[in-house]
């Protein structure tokens, strides 16, 4: 754990402990006026936030999964109903992703050679770009994990 000191503009401090809320796990904002007045002091503690858990296996990740094809099916229909993708949802780039990832999975178990797997890590890096995610790790295991949290609340 350390602590953070920052002088900013007081418009600016609002802007800046969510800066840090986001990049640390923080405590609470302590705020107080420069010696001159004319700026704000802000006090916080902070640590390094938690390494995420392991990710899920492909089995663990897809223990609840329809067939590959029935999500082939599901995700032609989806596709079908909004050409060229426009405005299509979280919910058809999550399970696009996982599709793709379910078949280069398949491919590298039979070491078939084929460009599946750089289709999933295409298609999970769309989700992430969608879900704005600031996560840093390989894409396909982004996709288990989210697809995995997913699949539990439907």
């Amino acid at each position: 754990m350390f602590e953070i000191r920052i002088i900013c503009e007081a418009a600016d401090a609002d802007r800046t402990t969510t800066a840090l809320s986001d990049a640390f796990a923080t405590g609470a904002v302590r705020t107080y006026p420069t010696r001159d007045g004319e700026r704000t002091r802000l006090y916080l503690t902070a640590d390094h936030r938690p390494e995420p858990g392991p990710w899920p296996t492909p089995d663990e990740a897809y223990a609840l999964a329809p067939s590959i094809v029935s999500e082939i099916g599901w995700t032609a229909r989806a596709a079908a109903d909004r050409p060229f993708y426009d405005g299509l949802n979280r919910e058809f780039w999550l399970r696009k992703a996982a599709l793709l990832d379910r078949i280069a999975v398949s491919d590298e178990a039979d070491s078939v050679t084929s460009d599946a797997a750089d289709l999933a890590t295409r298609a999970a890096q769309r989700l992430m770009e969608l879900d704005d995610t600031a996560v840093i790790c390989d894409p396909r295991h982004y996709v288990r994990q989210q697809y995995a949290h997913w699949a539990k609340s439907q």
